[in-house]
């Protein structure tokens, strides 16, 4: 027999569109030869809608599409992935559908409410097993978190399962798949299941799905393995099937197995994917960013290049008095390169006007970081001003540690829609430039190698102000996203004074955090829906 996995790139609350691409991969399925189609979890709404269910006529929509796609799907059995409302409790679920009606349904066990999880807001815990026949073979169910703990894929087993269908939408971060494997081998093949892991694929504001579905056998033998991030419709082949309930017998035909890819490759792809899937899933025509000469906003016009193409997205370089010939250099060099739309706005007269205007209110005052983010406010409001105009998002270009120690300006290099390097570390941005350029040279080599600079005052450094990024990084990287305190980190090797001066950064910068662009979430620990920390806060660390 055959089944069929959809990796499909769904889009919350899209209801309509996503009945028909469930219902357009179950016909691709069945003229492959596959009887039954696994889809992800939450498939028919996307996931994570979040506060949409909380309300009721949601429900009801669902429940309306589900019979739509029940009555069109016939000749093949679909496990389809929705939220159940009966009862007056609410369920995260997935129907078995036949012939147009539900035989069977399952209703997720372990609800995460960690990290970017909130499941426990919104859904009642189920507590039965669910075990179906087809054709000659019995299969049980688990969704995503379920797999994790364990519990629900022993009772599936037990219950007479033989092969475990596995409905994810598990977001991607870095080095995610290997514990994917590894809680599989873990949890589930050590019962002799073999076990098909469909994964949701596509961005969803922060949230990049990266797809990666595969399937092991009995043995914990990887035999098919998908793509990342993009669609794909895979279809194993299940042979040695006997009589129902004899656990084991069944054996997993080997299929393809895509190769993995580099970190860096791997990073890179969650980027495109993530600003491909925000721009048009909001339905924007195309994206602007202010082009510096910069590390940063170089590796932010790669991406948004290589997502949406060229003649969607414009570059807008906007010297100052203090910008350096070889900044405005590269930056024309590399948009020409890469063949996107280039303005230059000098913001220099703009400047003087401000400083003209409160001349009298800074009075007897000195020059100082006021006068530095002007330059960048100026800077947030032009490109503001541009996407009012024509409709296109602003790409902010801050990363990681910026974000974290607040070397950014509220209003000014703060000011856009989306932020594309959010949690990305700032030698990671470096890494990901050169990866880039493996691909094709389109960053400028003296962009990459010259000092990083906001270049808002005269010859100045980043390292004026911050510890050097490898330091910087490494502080910020155990202290926000393995929870580190201050004491173990300098108990690691680092400095009192380094790892003192970046908690309280990052600390006294969590006002501005609060009111940064939504980015994509590469790490298992960002500054979005993971950092939930008050902005008025007392609490300070002894080391």
């Amino acid at each position: 027999m055959k089944i069929a996995i959809a990796q499909i790139n769904l889009t919350v609350g899209d209801l309509a569109g996503n009945a028909d691409r469930i219902c357009s991969a179950a016909r691709n399925a069945m003229a492959q030869g596959a009887s039954l189609l696994l889809t992800t979890e939450l498939s028919l709404c996307g996931y994570p809608p979040e506060d949409l269910l909380l309300r009721d006529d949601f429900y009801t929509a669902c429940a309306q599409t589900m019979q739509r796609i029940a009555d069109e799907v016939q000749g093949i059995t679909l496990v389809l992935g929705h939220p159940l409302a009966e009862g007056g409790r609410r369920f995260n679920a997935a129907s078995v559908i036949r012939d147009g009606g539900v035989i069977a349904t399952y209703r997720k066990q372990v609800l995460p409410n960690d990290a970017v999880f909130d499941e426990e807001r919104y859904f009642h815990t189920g507590h039965d097993s669910c075990v179906f026949s087809h054709e000659r073979l019995r299969f049980g169910i688990n969704i995503c978190e379920d797999i994790w703990d364990g519990r629900p894929a022993k009772a599936a087993g037990l219950a007479g399962a033989q092969v475990l269908l596995v409905l994810n939408a598990s977001p991607y971060h870095l080095d995610k798949q290997e514990t994917r494997y590894a809680i599989a081998r873990q949890h589930m093949v050590q019962r002799g299941m073999p076990v098909v892991y469909a994964n949701q694929v596509g961005g969803q504001d922060e949230l990049v799905f990266d797809g990666a579905s595969f399937v092991m056998d009995g043995e914990g033998q990887l035999t098919h393995q998908l793509p990342s991030f993009e669609e794909a419709l895979c279809i194993v082949e299940i042979g040695g099937v006997g009589k129902i309930g004899v656990i084991g017998e069944p054996t997993i035909v080997p299929g393809t197995i895509t190769p993995a890819t580099s970190l860096e490759a791997d990073v890179y792809r969650a980027l495109t994917l993530g600003v491909q899937d925000y721009v048009n899933k909001n339905g924007f025509p195309g994206a602007l960013l202010g082009l510096s000469g910069g590390i940063d906003s170089a590796l932010t016009l790669a991406v948004a290049v290589d997502a949406l193409g060229p003649d969607r997205v414009h570059a807008v370089m906007m010297p100052s008095q203090y910008t350096a010939g070889m900044s405005s250099e590269d930056a024309r060099a590399q948009a020409e390169t890469m063949k996107a739309r280039y303005s230059e706005i000098a913001i220099k007269p703009m400047f003087d006007q401000f400083n003209t205007a409160l001349a009298e209110q800074f009075a007897g005052l000195p020059a100082d970081v006021t006068e530095e983010n002007l330059q960048a406010r100026i800077r947030g409001t032009l490109l503001m001003a541009m996407s009012n105009k024509t409709g296109a998002i602003v790409l902010t270009t801050g990363n990681k540690s910026e974000m974290g120690t607040g070397y950014a300006t509220l209003y000014g290099d703060m000011a856009g829609g989306f932020a594309v390097l959010k949690d990305l570390r700032k030698t990671l941005v470096y890494r990901l430039a050169e990866y880039r350029n493996t691909l094709s040279p389109v960053i400028p080599r003296r962009v990459i190698e010259r000092p990083p600079s906001a270049e808002l005052r005269p010859d100045q450094k980043d390292q004026d102000s911050l510890p050097p990024y490898d330091v910087l990084d490494a502080i910020m990287s155990a202290y926000v996203e393995d929870n580190r305190s201050p004491s173990d980190i300098v108990a690691m090797g680092y400095s009192r004074a380094d790892v003192d001066r970046v908690v309280r950064l990052i600390r006294i910068s969590e006002y501005k955090r609060r009111q940064s662009p939504v980015g994509i979430r590469i790490t298992h620990r960002g500054f979005g829906k993971d950092w939930r920390y008050p902005i008025t806060n007392k609490f300070r660390h002894s080391v």
